[in-house]
């Protein structure tokens, strides 16, 4: 048996781009992982399909597996020769009590490895536009705990020190004890007046701010009703933040958005929506296999003659990715596809094949696949006995079929892939959804329409939804949904445009990648 080691990882904060390349690396290493309530649970995404997914959360009061069973989880998983990775919010160093599980795992024989985790200690105060350091007004920084072991007798924060000693103080836990803590600096001899920050699911779609001083943060708090997480931050570098704020400042601020495409689609359009400042929920609806039985025999053997047609059809990403890796599966070289010219329905296809060194010949004006018959009547008149091949999802309609043949197109229709509903919910999206609702929810195809009715999923009346064109707005309406805004173009920009259209009220000019 090969020895097992674990990894402790440090999550960072939540936004998955602040986590690091080695926490990355030792997720898709893991045979098991171990993951806590501040750890953001996306990151499985990257674990290898059979690792087995541990949750062990601790909120105050609210342990999924008590510290000493997570101790020993973490031991006997590495003794039976299995990697561990196990992922804690921010830093496992920083009153993550990464320390302690580390003597564990020493005193057991077990080999281990810290990988550091940005801290929200001083990335909360960096996304509410508060540096913890500034030369105009410190040069030093504390960061304290409000959250001490329960079991010891006396507290071992010296609030003297920190009521005392000059620069920035920065508390992470504790919001639940603001008013004892913060009376305790008073008392000390803290300034009342002193500024105060606390901020809430920091750098996450939930970030939220509140400020006051001293004296009335505590009261702040209760009245905006603000709870855990939240990173509370001490010091005259608080008033930066009207200057700073940049974080906060993102169209889709505070919105929660639900993404319906699959796992493997759904990140590039989920990284956009978190540059607008979006809490994305990624419900992946369906899943993407490739054809089977006689459908597989079909499309292997059209792709090794697809140099004999004039033209080659791509409707979806998907089916690009597919006919090209079967493609090169045969031929080593892109010129064995001969003469025959490329239509790309939209932007994002068109770019897929880019990725295969292949450029689009035709694009209709309007991105959907029934507007192809009128682009190639636009641009050659006649197309009849013209051969070409579409390789297609299984599940589409036959409005493009219908309009080449009816032009005399002699048609081929093979199956690239297929799509099946997603049935696993690994991230808690799906929960998530169902317990906290969420302000919009986009639709990529009619398939995610299915695929989220087949999780026995309804939208409520009061959130808003979105669909990247008319056949996908057709199959929400066939299943009693009318969609809020449609894409004016069926593109993933245009689907997120809409959405901030939708959130704002007015037209939006950013600029966004397919």
């Amino acid at each position: 048996m090969s020895e097992g080691i674990c990894y402790l990882v440090g999550a960072g904060p939540g936004d998955p781009g602040l986590m690091t390349l080695r926490g990355k690396e030792c997720i898709e290493l893991a045979d098991v992982i171990v993951y806590d309530y501040l750890s953001n649970a996306e990151f499985l995404a990257w674990a290898k399909p059979d690792a087995e997914l541990i949750y062990a959360g601790k909120k105050s009061k609210d342990h999924a597996i008590p510290q000493g069973g997570i101790n020993q989880l973490l031991v006997d998983r590495a003794k039976e020769g299995k990697v561990v990775t196990r992922l804690k919010g921010g830093d496992p160093l920083v009153f993550g009590r990464g320390g302690e599980e580390a003597e564990e795992l020493r005193d057991a024989g077990v080999a281990f490895e810290f990988v550091p985790g940005i801290s929200s200690s001083i990335a909360g105060p960096a996304y509410a536009g508060i540096p913890v350091t500034h030369r105009d007004h410190c040069s030093q920084l504390t960061i304290f705990t409000g959250h001490e072991n329960p079991e010891k007798m006396e507290s071992s924060i010296d609030y003297d020190q920190i009521a005392n000693s000059p620069g920035t103080k920065v508390m992470l836990m504790g919001v639940e004890r603001l008013p004892i803590i913060t009376g305790k600096i008073i008392e000390a001899g803290g300034d009342p007046e002193l500024p105060v920050a606390l901020v809430r699911w920091a750098t996450t779609g939930q970030h939220r701010t509140i400020t006051g001083t001293l004296a009335t943060i505590a009261e702040v708090a209760e009245r905006e009703e603000f709870k855990a997480p939240a990173v509370a931050v001490f010091g005259t570098v608080v008033n930066c933040r009207k200057k700073l704020n940049w974080f906060e400042e993102r169209p889709l601020r505070g919105k929660r958005v639900v993404v319906t495409r699959t796992r493997k689609q759904a990140s590039r359009m989920s990284k956009q929506l978190r540059e607008l400042g979006a809490d994305v929920l990624e419900m992946p609806t369906i899943r993407i296999t490739r054809p089977e039985g006689k459908d597989s025999k079909e499309f292997a053997k059209a792709v090794v003659d697809a140099y004999t047609y004039d033209w080659l059809i791509f409707t979806s990403p998907n089916a690009v990715e597919h006919f090209f890796e079967a493609y090169y599966a045969v031929f080593e070289d892109a010129r064995a596809i001969g003469g025959a010219r490329i239509v790309a329905v939209g932007p994002g296809t068109a770019a897929k094949l880019k990725e295969f060194h292949v450029a689009t010949d035709l694009m209709p004006e309007t991105h959907v696949a029934d507007a192809i018959p009128e682009a190639f009547a636009k641009k050659f008149g006649s197309v009849e006995n013209m051969t070409m091949l579409w390789p297609r999802a299984k599940e589409v309609g036959d409005g493009l079929a219908k309009g080449l043949n009816e032009a005399g197109v002699i048609l081929d229709e093979v199956i690239a892939y297929q799509t099946i509903p997603e049935t696993e919910d690994p991230t808690g999206a799906v929960k998530r959804f169902q317990e906290e609702g969420a302000d919009f929810i986009t639709f990529t195809s009619a398939s995610t329409v299915e695929g989220f009715l087949d999780l026995g999923l309804s939208i409520p009346d009061e959130t808003a939804i979105a669909s990247i064109g008319p056949v996908t707005s057709r199959a929400l309406v066939e299943n009693g949904y009318d969609p809020d805004a449609e894409a004016k173009s069926s593109d993933i920009p245009g689907l997120i445009a809409a959405v901030v259209e939708l959130a704002n009220e007015e037209p939006f000019e950013g600029d966004l990648e397919d």
